[in-house]
């Protein structure tokens, strides 16, 4: 496990409760894990709220349970609300006297200083960046043709591929099918649009959109961005190397489930 004290103020807060409230985060990352958490003192958390949990794990994988070994996970009681499994000690003597806190969406809201942050902590370590771009970009699932545009937006993100992100009218909309999939990001906001490959069960929304992106990357608004890890992807006439990440594995992207 790698650890970096961060100089965060962190809180936590279920409705107008706040559970934690901290100057001094530790962010951790997991070894087999690609994003970090908040390992918090426990007199930074309300530990009147936490009681040992009775409730089970999940079978198979959940991106917001524990990725290591635990020895002790409690429910968050507040009033006659339950929140399941909640928070965890993690068994690694890097976290001694932390305690971790879900960021499992709908539970507790999250704020660094005095912006609200989603999904999991901002990785210091990780840098976005948009470029308007006139290279010719083509996009097909063998074969056929998804997207063809010569106006993307390339977006760079540390650690992911290049990602392509083209206008909505350069889509082939017959050979696409919204889904109901959603996703945030802590970086770009919320992914509020998600498209399937018609006639595709094997391609389960593999394209979606920020219709309001955060402004950091606000030259991505309204556009659609394909995985590349699942997708043929041409650029000026080059196929691209289809790139690993995390988002390989159908456990790691929205809709999973």
């Amino acid at each position: 496990m790698r650890t970096d004290p961060i100089d965060k103020w962190v809180r936590g807060l279920v409705a107008d409760t706040v559970v934690a409230d901290t100057r001094s985060p530790l962010l951790f990352w997991e070894s087999d894990f690609p994003v970090p958490g908040y390992g918090l003192p426990t007199t930074d958390v309300r530990m009147d709220l936490l009681v040992p949990t009775t409730s089970p794990p999940p079978t198979g994988f959940d991106f917001h349970e524990p990725h290591g070994p635990v020895s002790e996970t409690y429910d968050l009681v507040l009033g006659d609300s339950r929140l399941p499994r909640a928070a965890w000690r993690r068994d690694d003597r890097a976290l001694r006297d932390r305690i971790v806190l879900t960021w499992r969406p709908g539970t507790i809201d999250w704020w660094e200083e005095d912006e609200p942050v989603a999904s999991h902590p901002r990785d210091p370590y990780k840098r976005v960046e948009t470029l308007a771009s006139s290279r010719h970009v083509v996009v097909s699932a063998d074969g056929t043709t998804l997207a063809d545009s010569r106006s993307p937006v390339l977006l760079f993100e540390t650690t992911l591929p290049t990602r392509f992100y083209l206008p909505e009218s350069d889509l082939d909309l017959d050979r696409l099918v919204p889904s109901a999939a959603r996703s945030h990001c802590p970086y770009k906001g919320r992914a509020d649009r998600y498209w399937s490959v018609r006639d595709r069960p094997d391609l389960p929304d593999i394209a979606w959109s920020y219709t309001e992106p955060y402004p950091a990357v606000a030259a991505i608004a309204g556009r659609v961005a394909f995985y590349n890890e699942l997708l043929d992807i041409t650029v000026d006439g080059r196929r691209q190397v289809r790139a690993g990440s995390p988002f390989t594995s159908r456990d790691h992207r929205p809709g999973a489930g």
